[in-house]
């Protein structure tokens, strides 16, 4: 029997602060903009629910009502396949209430991951199940999202194989593994914030990170011994799954790319 996964999207919202990409499209928050003709939220969760390994689905949010009208979003919660999860002040609580009645293992996305598609997140479970991972993260090779965003990011994880983009998907094998959401406390963006490294794995290893001495496994390895159980990068075959809808700029990348598929049929 093929095994199934549980998908958390995270579509909550900073406290008290209007995304300005939501601002500019005249809605509440940032999940339902519009990208590419429609809600940013609704490519995630079409791509979630066509991709035969993820089962339930659970969306964690702060406002539901906006999303539940988005057609699909309502079909599949009238269903039962679909539930709304409260959103917490911080990331890493809306991860820990997003988790609360699920199916074990998961997989994290973000609503505004509007490139990922059914095969990309059906390629993450299947790489995640065979490395048997407590908890894993998704990353790109660099010259992949190059060749998909050349003007974009200047930086990257860089390690021994290479220099290599997260792509905001996150696995956790195991209700016991849930900690390893903590490492997103902070904040996340590492490679903007190099202290955050520190913080969330250790001084050794923010150094591991700088040097660039080893391979994102062996690191990966070594970060696995400070939590206690096997974390694992997944490395995904396409550059595209890096590209969020963070700003305008990527905004105005992820509705070229989004066109560009569309006609390629």
């Amino acid at each position: 029997m093929t095994q199934k996964v549980t998908a958390l999207i995270m579509a909550g919202k900073r406290s008290g602060i209007l995304d300005p990409l939501a601002e500019r499209a005249g809605v509440n928050q940032k999940c339902v903009v519009p990208v590419g003709g429609k809600p940013m939220i609704q490519h995630v969760v079409e791509a979630v629910s066509a991709c035969d390994r993820i089962d339930k689905i659970h969306v964690v949010a702060h406002e539901p009502d906006e999303i539940a009208e988005i057609p699909i979003v309502a079909e599949l919660l009238a269903s039962g396949r679909l539930v709304f999860k409260p959103g917490a002040f911080n990331l890493v609580d809306s991860v820990f209430a997003g988790a609360e009645g699920a199916e074990f293992p998961l997989l994290i996305t973000t609503a505004d991951n509007c490139l990922v598609t059914p095969e990309g997140y059906a390629e993450f479970v299947e790489k995640a199940l065979a490395a048997e991972a407590g908890a894993g993260a998704a990353l790109a090779r660099k010259e992949d999202v190059i060749a998909a965003d050349p003007e974009g990011q200047a930086k990257f994880y860089q390690f021994k194989d290479g220099g290599f983009s997260n792509c905001n998907m996150y696995w956790i094998g195991s209700e016991g593994a849930l900690g390893a959401a903590e490492v997103m406390r902070g904040g996340g963006q590492f490679v903007k914030f190099p202290s955050r490294i520190a913080k969330a794995f250790g001084w050794t290893n923010l150094l591991r990170f700088y040097l660039g001495g080893g391979s994102k496994e062996k690191l990966f390895e070594q970060v696995s011994k400070r939590f206690g159980y096997k974390l694992v990068p997944i490395e995904m075959s396409s550059g595209e799954f890096a590209i969020d809808v963070d700003n305008e700029r990527t905004f105005r990348v992820t509705e070229k790319l989004l066109a560009k598929r569309a006609a390629a049929g």
